[in-house]
């Protein structure tokens, strides 16, 4: 997986899966994203699940116009929430703050991957910020 940088789109496997948000009229693939990191339970998260749920995070966030990231990657996200009519469900955010707290604890691939770099603050905080932007 080419990583760039902690923010949520700043890797190849989420750009991938935004890249699958086209042509669809409702938030499932998110609700998906969130459920496999949900049904992973105690057992250890692997990380492309991980990265899955935190690129679906932010665009719940950017439904909110509370997006933690806008640039060149963000865009077709932005055009494909202009287009739809549905607008994502309370629970659905009830939901991927689960996922984030599943991401962030230990048994987390994703986390350790990052723990192993010098950004894992960084992306602690970004973590944390995306939560933030999808609470209340």
């Amino acid at each position: 997986m080419g990583t760039w940088s902690h923010e949520p789109f700043g890797n190849d496997a989420a750009n991938d899966w935004a890249h699958d948000l086209d042509g669809r009229k409702d938030f499932s693939l998110i609700d998906q994203a969130m459920q496999r990191v949900i049904d992973s339970g105690p057992e250890y998260l692997e990380s492309d699940f991980a990265v899955e749920a935190v690129v679906a995070a932010e665009v719940l966030a950017m439904a909110l116009s509370r997006g933690t990231q806008s640039d060149a990657y963000t865009e077709k996200v932005e055009a494909w929430l202009q287009s739809i009519a549905v607008k994502p469900e309370a629970a659905l955010f009830i939901k991927a703050q689960r996922a984030l707290a599943r991401i962030l604890d230990k048994d987390s691939e994703l986390r350790d991957l990052w723990e192993e770099s010098d950004e894992f603050e960084s992306w602690e905080a970004s973590i944390k910020a995306l939560q933030q932007a999808i609470g209340d």
